[in-house]
């Protein structure tokens, strides 16, 4: 069984979050996303305490796209330095597991 991925980043807008995940879900290198938001940020950036609100972008994706999906994202993410982060999938249902592979799998 692979490895598979629940991967987020965050965008200034919501029309950043939908592109964002649809040019991903498009090239392949997610199976899915899901753009949540307005969600409220409290940060520190350039050395000070920052609040704003993001829309935040949950993909799926296996172990093995993840480099691919990460240059991806910071390629076209609209900022300089986004929050990217993944935590591992332990556990789901075959047939979305199965779905994450098929869609995702480069042939």
């Amino acid at each position: 069984m692979a490895g598979y991925l629940q991967v987020s980043t965050a965008t200034p807008t919501r029309e950043d979050a939908v592109r964002l995940a649809g040019s991903a879900v498009a090239a392949g290198l997610a199976a899915g996303a899901q753009v949540v938001g307005p969600v409220v940020s409290v940060f520190w950036h350039a050395g000070e305490y920052g609040e704003g609100e993001e829309w935040q972008v949950l993909l799926k994706t296996t172990e093995a796209r993840y480099a691919e999906l990460e240059a991806h994202v910071l390629a076209a993410h609209p900022w300089d330095n986004p929050e990217l982060g993944a935590v591992p999938i332990v556990a789901g249902s075959a047939g979305y597991l199965e779905w994450l592979d098929k869609s995702t799998s480069k042939s």
